[in-house]
């Protein structure tokens, strides 16, 4: 009789589990909301453990308690899955020089991030200089920023969006096509 519950139990709850093990995570619900409406200058940042929670009305900060490589896979492919969006990439210049006798783990996560990022561009500034860029943009575009279980200093990942349909080439020649037309300044 016992077992035939037990049977009766598992038969039941089976497809619950296999239900709650398909949907995605509270952090990717919210990336997969947040994506249609985020555009150009907008930006994403994947964080370390230690960045701190910001209060400007532009920022949302949303704790994902995931390893920063899944983040930065999943971010990366709702992005090039998009229709409007392309990310610009940004990571701090201080990475390279943070040795393992400081941080353990940081040559080790160098290797996976460079796997994860390879074929993008990445521009490598000072980490203040994009905190900057993020904060003056911040003020009048929205920030997602989604936080990370990583505990290694100058790891995040900073992404700016930018126009998918839209090159950097096709603004240049516009610029230029403009300037042309509007002639000589007398």
């Amino acid at each position: 009789m016992r077992r035939s519950l037990f049977v009766l139990a598992l038969v039941l709850i089976a497809p619950l589990l296999a239900t709650a093990q398909l949907q995605p995570a509270p952090w990717q619900t919210k990336v997969d909301a947040a994506l249609p409406l985020l555009g150009h200058r907008n930006w994403i940042l994947i964080v370390d453990s230690a960045y701190p929670l910001q209060t400007s009305p532009g920022v949302e900060t949303v704790e994902t308690s995931s390893s920063e490589l899944d983040v930065v896979r999943y971010v990366l492919n709702s992005v090039n899955s998009s229709i409007h969006v392309r990310p610009d990439i940004f990571m701090d210049a201080e990475l390279p020089f943070v040795p393992d006798a400081d941080a353990p783990g940081a040559s080790a996560y160098r290797k996976q991030i460079a796997a994860v990022l390879h074929g993008y561009a990445i521009q490598s500034l000072p980490h203040d200089q994009i905190i900057s860029n993020v904060a003056d943009a911040g003020k009048l575009f929205h920030v997602f920023v989604l936080k990370t279980n990583l505990a290694i200093p100058y790891t995040s990942v900073f992404i700016r969006l930018n126009c998918k349909y839209w090159s950097d080439g096709a603004e240049k020649r516009l610029r230029a096509r403009m300037a042309a037309a509007s002639g000589p300044k007398q």
